[in-house]
């Protein structure tokens, strides 16, 4: 299997769940994306708006908007710049929604909301293939803590990815969390995929 076989295995599951359980789904990414948040108290944070079937995180952000500061991607060509919340946001092509341009340069966030449609065995983020977030990350000081966010769980044992794919540190879906850290290709085993859904205080042993 390809890593462009997989995206399009992990589509066609998310486009086939049930629209009926989206906002069950959506509240179940909330509930653990806001306990992780919560647990590591890092003051800035790239999150991302949603965009079509991509889990909607939003009420985390309304929630941490106040005390955090908070960033979305601004597209700049091939790639994005960061540039703070504000509301209201503009849509843009395609229907997409983003703040309004800022001058400022940031480069350096404790933590990085990224939407991911699969993840491959080696932690490695599959999105919808135009590269975005494998440019952007580069030009950060430094690699924020990644969390990955599905709305649905869709990975695989194989290691699919190239090098420069973002490589995460959690997985945050609606079955829970789960730390990719000692995720290793050579022995796959989803055992070493911490599940968090049946016991919420095993989302702090990080």
């Amino acid at each position: 299997m390809t890593k462009n076989d997989f995206r399009d295995q992990c589509l066609k599951q998310q486009r086939n769940l049930p629209k009926t359980g989206k906002v069950y789904r959506d509240s179940r990414v909330n509930h653990y994306l806001l306990k992780v948040l919560r647990h590591h108290k890092s003051k800035r944070i790239l999150f991302y708006w949603p965009f079509g079937f991509e889990a909607d995180i939003r009420r985390t952000i309304l929630a941490l908007r106040a005390k955090k500061s908070l960033y979305l991607p601004f597209m700049d060509d091939v790639s994005f710049k960061m540039v703070p919340l504000r509301l209201p946001l503009e849509r843009k092509a395609f229907g997409i929604y983003e703040p309004r341009i800022s001058n400022l340069n940031i480069k350096l966030i404790d933590i990085a909301i990224v939407p991911v449609v699969g993840v491959d065995g080696a932690g490695r983020r599959i999105g919808f293939g135009k590269g975005m977030y494998d440019r952007f990350f580069p030009t950060l000081k430094s690699k924020p803590l990644t969390i990955f966010v599905q709305s649905c769980r869709c990975y695989t044992s194989l290691p699919l990815c190239d090098d420069y794919d973002v490589q995460g540190d959690m997985l945050v879906t609606p079955d829970g969390v789960r730390r990719m850290k000692d995720f290793h290709v050579k022995q796959p085993s989803r055992r070493r995929w911490r599940s968090h859904f049946k016991r919420d205080s095993r989302i702090f042993n990080f």
